[in-house]
């Protein structure tokens, strides 16, 4: 049987609860921009091949967004694999990318766009997150911005 290789456990660090608070700009997504508070439940799944979690955001005690996540490895293209599934009901959308360090950079290219996610480990027990869109791949905007903690 195959076993996960250290590129699979590297997502292992994904695993556990994160809590914390997201800041958005105005945008069509938020036009006043403001804060939400969420939360990530993330488990190693399939044996030790992927890690699964769902996310909610709540505002003023209200869930105002949910999300499905499946992240895996690609070993013949080298890239983490984000499968996203969001109630905004667009249908599966993939991120591909790879560690630089302790950062996980993600890129979508979807119906609305492309898409940067970003992840970053580099305090323990701590989780900063981004995303930027872009129309072209040239001007990148700011969604929002996340800071969280495990099992906070």
């Amino acid at each position: 049987m195959p076993t996960p290789g250290p590129d699979h456990r590297r997502l292992h660090r994904l695993a556990g609860t994160w809590r914390g608070t997201e800041t958005y700009p105005p945008s069509p997504w938020a036009a006043e921009g403001g804060s939400a508070e969420a939360t990530t439940r993330f488990r190693v799944t399939t044996g030790g091949f992927g890690v699964v979690g769902d996310y909610e955001q709540t505002r003023h005690g209200l869930t105002t967004f949910e999300g499905h996540a499946v992240y895996t490895f690609d070993a013949r293209a080298q890239q983490v694999v984000l499968s996203w599934w969001d109630s905004l009901d667009q249908g599966r959308e993939e991120f591909r990318g790879s560690w630089q360090g302790d950062v996980l950079t993600l890129t979508s290219e979807g119906a609305m766009g492309l898409a940067r996610l970003v992840y970053d480990y580099s305090s323990p027990g701590k989780l900063r997150s981004s995303m930027h869109t872009s129309p072209d791949g040239e001007a990148w905007t700011l969604m929002f911005e996340g800071s969280y903690e495990q099992g906070a």
